[in-house]
């Protein structure tokens, strides 16, 4: 079971023991998740924020991250979605399968780089890029998960690290492409 360790005297989760023995800087370890995810967790008010690096640009990142029709490629959680719209955008509505059960949802806010949604009514996760200064080539990708659904995000860990081999593949299938492309322009 994964577990937290809140510390009541100044109110938020300030330290963990990490299964390998260490303590940490304000990020905590979840203890039998899975050694190999490379995510992190970071209180941030309310929520807890899981992000991940991906070797992709922002753009990129923000582009797969809104696009529907990958959602059942990343989310664990996801099955299946139903939408208009491929990519959300402020009241992008829908419904997902989830656990076999199709549950309506709807896009409260949007922006390039992030949005947030409510999945039968219930506030849900927020989704953000972060981009860092001079690496164009490289983002942070990152769920919000309300404290009260801190259950929730050995899943969002997962999903992060399935979202990050899918942009990661992709990108480079299309830096590949375009390698090969120009090595035949001049070989001409």
């Amino acid at each position: 079971m994964c577990r937290l360790i809140y510390d009541e005297t100044v109110e938020r989760i300030v330290n963990y023991r990490s299964h390998l023995g260490g303590e940490s800087d304000e990020r905590f370890d979840l203890g039998n998740c899975p050694d190999e995810s490379v995510s992190t967790v970071v209180r941030e008010g309310a929520t807890l924020a899981v992000g991940r690096d991906v070797a992709v640009a922002p753009a990129v990142a923000a582009e797969y991250l809104r696009d529907t029709r990958r959602w059942p490629d990343w989310g664990p959680a996801i099955e299946a979605v139903e939408s208009d719209d491929r990519y959300v955008t402020r009241g992008t509505r829908g419904q997902v399968r989830v656990a076999g059960a199709w549950l309506p949802f709807r896009v409260t806010a949007c922006n390039d780089r992030r949005w947030d949604w409510r999945v039968s009514g219930i506030p849900a996760t927020g989704h953000r890029v972060d981009s860092y200064a001079g690496e164009s080539d490289r983002s942070r990708v990152v769920v919000e998960v309300p404290l009260v659904a801190a259950w929730y995000v050995p899943v969002c860990r997962r999903a992060l690290d399935r979202f990050a081999a899918l942009v990661e593949e992709r990108s480079g299938e299309k830096s590949t492409e375009r390698a090969i492309e120009v090595d035949t322009v001049d070989d001409d």
